[in-house]
């Protein structure tokens, strides 16, 4: 596909099209079976967006691991409000992101904790991305919002001590990113039926295959519960919060068809969702914290929004850090000239990087606009539900780290939601 100046974003054997694996699923497996359209070849033109107009303010993060990997408290690490204090000035990491996934329960748990910690401690990781409100809409930890009260979102809190918990890890040169599932959240959509995706007709609320509602992104009170909790997250001592499920249900044009989405204010479905990364980041920012926004993998290759919303060159250029989720095994047969994607793991990595530093140098030289650190997500669970599949242990994990290094991508996460990880430096 061509674009400005006559530069490819990527070479592909085979257009996606049909059903796929999608790549930003649920948290409990993230195996959920989806449709996305064929990916469009377009120019790469796009006027959609204003320039990101807040610069970061760089300095070292209190929480990150030094290179000496000392495990010197300091006084962030002691105090809450020496913590919130800290935070105020903008700052990005130390040292590049290597992070894991840490559902709100594990978190709660002072043992599996421990254990975290303990991999952390003996490997080069630094990094843990804790959930903050998960995909049932409930916080874990106790909220001062009443709004999240009036619903009682907090009331299942799995984290006793959110700030004593942060202090921990800080303590530990930890960085520690909260997690928002934005909107697919089944406990407002009932508290709230109004907010949610309603079927055309006057048919009521609308819900996905699995049964799930999913909130009204052309909403403002839904734009604004997500921003107040990613504030309070943020002043809690959070140094990112990182926005997961900020798009539309996917299968879009089946979804079109089904729901009626209100008064759009002329908008589409990329802009409202980079209107409400551009509000989010401002109020994150303001309490000394930075944002990122998980994406479909797919996103890095497609130059339309995929029919959920979610645009590359609108999310990189609303956000400080953008991770699409590039598992291997959520792409299809034949995806980039790979017949078994799951079985092949490095060459799927290593053309999703490159198309996504091509796309942000594309928009850099274009429009002069800033752009996002990449940081993917990789693939740490074993797919089952594909065949043939592989299991997928470090061997596995450092086939995708080494192919988005050598793409100068230093940056990841893995995902796994139970929080078992097979990791060695």
């Amino acid at each position: 596909m061509m674009v400005k100046d006559g530069m490819k974003i990527m070479s592909m054997t085979m257009i996606l099209s049909g059903m796929i694996v999608c790549a930003g699923c649920n948290s409990a497996d993230r195996q959920d079976q989806i449709s996305l359209p064929p990916l469009k070849l377009q120019s790469q033109t796009n006027t959609d967006l204003q320039q990101l107009t807040v610069k970061h303010k760089s300095r070292l993060a209190p929480g990150m691991k030094p290179t000496s990997r000392t495990l010197t408290s300091t006084a962030a690490a002691n105090s809450k409000h020496s913590i919130a204090a800290a935070s105020r000035k903008i700052h990005k990491p130390e040292e590049s992101v290597r992070g894991i996934y840490v559902s709100g329960w594990v978190a709660g748990s002072k043992k599996r904790m421990n254990a975290l910690i303990d991999l952390l401690d003996r490997t080069d990781l630094n990094a843990m991305v804790i959930d903050v409100k998960n995909d049932y809409g409930q916080l874990t930890y106790d909220s001062a919002l009443p709004a999240v009260h009036a619903i009682g979102a907090d009331r299942h809190a799995a984290i006793s001590d959110v700030e004593g918990l942060i202090a921990k890890l800080k303590a530990k040169h930890i960085y520690v990113i909260g997690r928002i599932v934005t909107f697919k959240d089944p406990l407002y959509a009932k508290m709230h039926p109004n907010m949610a995706l309603q079927k055309q007709g006057g048919g009521g609320v609308w819900r996905d295959a699995q049964g799930k509602a999913w909130l009204n992104p052309f909403q403002q009170q839904v734009r604004q519960y997500n921003t107040a909790i990613a504030g309070e997250a943020a002043a809690k001592g959070f140094d990112e919060i990182q926005f997961d499920y900020v798009r539309f249900p996917d299968n879009g044009a089946k979804v079109d068809r089904e729901v009626q989405y209100g008064n759009r204010g002329g908008r589409t479905k990329s802009d409202v969702i980079a209107y409400f990364l551009r509000q989010a980041r401002t109020n994150v920012h303001q309490s000394g914290a930075r944002i990122s926004a998980d994406v479909f993998g797919l996103v890095t290759s497609s130059t339309n929004d995929m029919g959920i919303g979610q645009s590359w060159r609108a999310v990189t250029s609303a956000v400080d850090v953008i991770s699409p989720m590039t598992y291997p095994s959520h792409y299809s047969t034949g995806m980039y000239g790979v017949k078994q994607p799951d079985l092949n793991p490095y060459p799927i990595i290593s053309q999703a990087m490159l198309d996504a530093k091509r796309r942000n140098a594309i928009i850099r030289s274009s429009g002069g606009q800033l752009t996002a650190t990449i940081r993917p997500w990789l693939q740490s669970f074993t797919a089952r539900w594909v065949h043939p599949h592989q299991q997928y242990g470090a061997a596995q994990v450092n086939k995708q780290i080494q192919a988005a290094r050598e793409q100068g991508i230093r940056e990841f996460l893995l995902w796994s939601s139970n929080c078992k990880y097979d990791y060695r430096s």
